[in-house]
This record gives C-alpha cells, structure tokens and sequence, in this order.
C-alpha cells in the first residue's frame, strides 16, 4: 500500500489544485510514481479521459503534471451546478442524474463513501504515492458527518493533512488557527501543519508569526510559496481564476505581425470549459476578456460564446442583454463568431429540451442551420479529425444532439460565412489548426495579425507545470514533506481547542470517521453479527463500517439483514469499485426520479 497526504485548504481558491498539481510534479522528477485524487469535485470545468469518462478539468492537469493517463478513478465523484440549489451528479465519470444540494448532503454524499475509498486503495496499490485535494474547507462543521472529501476521506486513508492557506487574502495565521481548532480530536491528530501560498515580500518578517502559529497548535509551517505571476493553469471554478493566468496576461506578449487580436468572450450563465480560449491567449498579440455587455463587443475581431450548463437559460440571457442582437449583427456583417458546445446550440435555428432546461421548444439566435435536441444519454467523447486542412483533436460533453442541415462542415458542426460552430472543447490546443482558424479570423476581421509560427501551447503547459514543481521544491520543506507522505502525520500533536462542536442527537459522524484503531478482532466480528440478528441493525452497520479488512466487512454484510440499509452495508462489503459505482448509480439514480 502506498503513501499519500491530503492537500486541504482554509477556504476555496486557497490554492490547493496547483499545490497538488505542484507536490506531483517534484515528486515525479525525483522518480515517484504518483497519482492525483479528489474525491468529490464541484465543477463546470471538466474533461474526458480517453476510456470515455468525465472527470474535474483540475484532476486532468494534476494527472499531467504527475505524467501519468487521467482516469475516473481520480475522480469519482464530480457535481455540475445547474443552478444555486441542484447538481447533476457525475459518478465513476458517467451522469446518474440531478440532485438537490439537501438531498446530497441529506446522505447521498455520506452513502458514497464506499465508491470513494475503494477508487483511492485501487489507486494506491499501482502508485507510489497518491495526493489527494479537498474541496472548500476541512472545517466546515456543518457538513461533517457526510464528508467524503476532506476529514472523511483522510480518516479513511490514514493519511496527514498539509492545510494550505492563502496569505494573499489576508487573515492566514487566524485561518490556520480556526480551521484547526474547529476540527474534532480524531481529525486533528491528522492535520500535520500549514503551506503559505501566495506571499509577497521578505519572508524573514513572517517568520515570527509562523513560530507563534507553532506556538499556538504544536503544528509547523512545510513552506512558505511565493506569489506566481501567469501560471495559467487550470483550477476549478470562478471566472477570476482562468482570468489570473494565461488569459489576463497574454497582454504582456507583444504581436508577432502588425496588430494584435482582440476576441471577446461572452461571460454567459453556467460557463463551463471556459479555459477553451487559454489557447488563444497563449498566442502573442491575441487579447482574450470576458464581457457581459453589448457594447463590448464593437471593437471585438473575433466573439466566443462559450459551453454552458444551461444552453436555455444562456440563451435567454444573451436576448436580456442585448447581445443576441450584437451577435447577429456581427454574423451579418461577415465578422467572425465562433459557438462552443452550448454556444454553438445557441447559434442554431432550434433548441429541443426536455432534459437540462425541460423548457420544450425554444428558438434559437438562427446564425447557424442546426437544429439541437436534448437527449437524456451524455455524449462524452475524445474525436479526432481536420479543419481548415489541419489535423484537429478535442473531446465533447454534451446532452444536446446536432442535426446540421447546410453549411459547410467544421468539427461535426457547421460554418456559414464567418460564423462557425462545433461541440468539440479543446481544439484550439491543436496548434496548426489554431494558427490557421486566427488567420482566417484576421482576413474577416481586416486586422493585419499573423499568429507566431512557434507557439505550442503543450509545450507552455508543460513549463507552466514545472513552474509549480519548482515552487514546490524551492520553498517548501520537502525531505519533511516525503516523510509525511512515507510515514504519515507525525505522533503526539497536541489537540488545539475548543475542537468540533457535538453533533447533533442521534447523528452519526461521517463514515470517514471509524474508530481508531478499527475492530479487528473476532470479537468485534461476533458481536457485529449479533447486532445484526437481534435487530439492532444500526448498531451492526456500525461496525461493519469500521471493520478493519475486507473480509470482516463482507461477513458482517453477508450476515447483516436485508431492509433498506443493506445497500449502504453493501457498500462497505470490500467489492471492486466498478461494482460500488452500479450500486450507488441505481440509489442516486433513484433519488433523482
């Protein structure tokens, strides 16, 4: 079995995907075999690994920086918001249906844990190493007894706790205290210490506050990372992060011709794999910012509209503001417009949903001859092709099916005029193609831009993940880091209070959260057998959950009685993980009919 650490945060956007992305780089140049995990992600931003499954766009570039396949085991379980209150649930890389966030964390979240930890073994046992990312905050003590992906995850695995926190926002020596003093006695004995990220200045003023922070928890600090300008790579959610990197700062890169190329992309509702265009801001001289307003398309050589969650509602809101007429002007005009998966729906002449939306028939902007139709099977696909006499590769996530009626063809959409439309993501990464769709955006657009003739963009990603490896390895404690890694988190941590508050009466902590040490013996076996028979099946679910081996949790399963909690005791029964996931398909499945 191998080593792991779990990378948390004090809040979202702390920076724990490229800490993680980073620990995976320094750990494979100095020969580890490592994988990344999440166990549960919330994300729009997503990818499609080549066995056809969806995973968090994050957990694919932490694969690419560990240099290993992205798989659903990465990633078991992954939430795409389809509004304030409900997720489709993405399980084992394929879509089981939409859920209320009550509903979730009602006990679905809690029921998955199963799936989760056995992805996490199996991952495990081929690497060396596994590090995994936590979602938000270890301690948000609201959500505890379901958590799967934090505390849950690291109760389960054993595994130290590095909690990074963002230095940046301010508050970090406050956060790091709270967040660990917030955290029961159980987690806390997990929680190693604390990574600044994002520090500006002299880091010999900072010192005395990280020997009070010791001080104050018995913890250490593994490193203090400086603030990174242009990383460029890619996170979870929010528009400012893709904005932070490559997109923002593409500006600094002069033209290679006589002008630049400035495309604006319109910021719809429920954007998702809006890193499409980091392509393009990784050309010199191309100007890429999102906009939500008419107007801001006047000065615009090239407009995107995006992939979106919620093609309907995206519509809608283009109509609302404007944009939509902006739009067909532009097609009219002859001046370039490229559709994106939702983006390119929009452009189309009809929109059939009785799935995302259930909004029936909607008409669309009609640029474009297509006519879409929601079917309620996901296309989640890795084509392969050419535009433009360029060979092109991509990956497609969609529920809307194309019936393109005219048009010349582009990437199974369509082209009519400057107005182009594709359910592909990713094929502005193919550099040829890229090259030759910006001169062609040029010639429409009367701009005098020529793309440089050297830019790769995986060879940008690459150097932008060796940046992270290096930040790692040159500010960070990383003899000490491997050792928690190796060994684990280090004995006799002292308990910071007040801890976590009590649960509420007749609440079960989160099944990450066994005892420890976990029954082993055949006592606690004969007695969970006996709980089970005598009908306190409560009792019997609790130690088949904290049975210590594979084998003691089947035979509780197998002797367990059968009622509506023999699924959940199932799935603690040590079957293969392909198993779990049907299991847990068909109970969220059911919840969401």
């Amino acid at each position: 079995m191998s080593g792991g650490l779990l990378v948390a945060g004090t809040t979202s956007d702390a920076g724990k995907s490229v800490v993680t992305a980073g620990i995976c780089r320094w750990l494979v140049r100095r020969g580890v075999k490592v994988a990344p995990f999440k166990a549960q992600n919330m994300s729009l931003n997503s990818f499609v690994t080549r066995e056809g499954a969806e995973i968090g766009r994050a957990q694919a570039m932490q694969a690419q920086a560990a240099r290993v396949e992205p798989t659903a085991l990465m990633n078991p379980v992954l939430l795409k918001p389809g509004s304030d209150r409900s997720s489709q649930v993405v399980l084992m890389g394929k879509p089981v249906g939409e859920m209320s966030a009550r509903g979730y964390h009602g006990g679905r979240q809690e029921a998955l844990l199963g799936t989760v930890t056995d992805c996490l073994e199996e991952l495990r046992s081929t690497y060396d190493a596994v590090i995994c990312e936590g979602a938000g905050s270890p301690a948000e003590i609201n959500l505890r007894r379901t958590d799967i992906v934090n505390m849950g995850i690291a109760r389960a695995a054993r595994f130290p706790v590095l909690v990074v926190g963002d230095i940046d926002r301010g508050g970090v020596f406050a956060s790091f205290f709270g967040t660990t003093a917030l955290l029961s006695a159980e987690d806390q004995a997990l929680v190693a210490g604390y990574l600044v990220n994002k520090f500006r200045g002299d880091v010999s003023l900072l010192e005395p506050g990280l020997d009070m922070l010791y001080g104050l928890t018995g913890r250490r600090t593994y490193g203090v990372l400086p603030y990174a300008h242009g990383l460029g790579i890619d996170e979870e959610d929010g528009l400012r992060v893709s904005l932070r990197g490559a997109v923002r700062e593409s500006v600094v890169a002069p033209p290679h011709g006589e002008d630049v190329l400035r495309v604006a992309v319109c910021a719809v509702p429920l954007m998702s794999n809006f890193t499409d265009v980091d392509a393009l801001a990784a050309e010199p001289g191309v100007v890429v910012r999102f906009v939500d307003r008419a107007e801001e398309l006047a000065d615009a050589d090239l407009v995107i509209v995006p992939g979106t969650r919620g093609t309907v509602k995206a519509l809608a809101w283009l109509r609302e503001r404007g944009l939509a007429d902006a739009l067909a002007r532009r097609a009219a005009e002859g001046r370039p417009v490229l559709g994106i998966c939702g983006g390119f729906q929009v452009l189309g002449e009809r929109i059939e949903d009785e799935v995302e939306s259930r909004a029936g028939v909607v008409d669309g902007l009609g640029l474009l001859p297509v006519r879409i139709r929601f079917d309620r099977d996901k296309t989640l696909a890795r084509p392969v092709g050419s535009a433009l006499g360029e060979p092109v590769e991509g990956y497609e996530i969609h529920h809307g099916v194309a019936d393109v009626r005219g048009g010349e063809p582009f990437l199974d959409g369509c082209r009519v005029g400057a107005v182009w439309g594709t359910h592909w993501h990713g094929s502005l990464e193919s550099d040829a193609f890229r090259r030759r769709f910006l001169v062609e955006v040029a010639r429409a657009a009367g701009r005098r831009f020529v793309p440089a003739p050297d830019t790769s963009f995986g060879v940008l990603r690459e150097e932008q993940l060796d940046r992270l490896g290096d930040l790692v390895e040159e500010h960070a404690d990383t003899d000490a880091l491997w050792r928690l890694i190796e060994g684990g988190a280090p004995g006799g941590l002292p308990f910071v209070p007040p801890g976590a508050p009590p649960l509420s009466a007749g609440a079960p902590e989160s099944r990450g959260a066994a005892p420890d040490p976990a029954p082993q013996s055949p006592e606690g076996l004969d007695f969970a057998r006996s709980a089970g028979s005598a009908g306190s099946r409560g009792q019997g679910l609790e130690v088949a959950r904290s049975a210590g081996s594979r084998d003691q949790r089947l035979e509780v399963a197998r002797s367990a009685e059968a009622g509506p909690q023999e699924l959940e005791v199932a799935r603690y029964a040590g079957a293969e993980p392909r198993t779990l996931g049907e299991a847990a398909v068909v109970h969220v499945d059911q919840e969401a009919k």
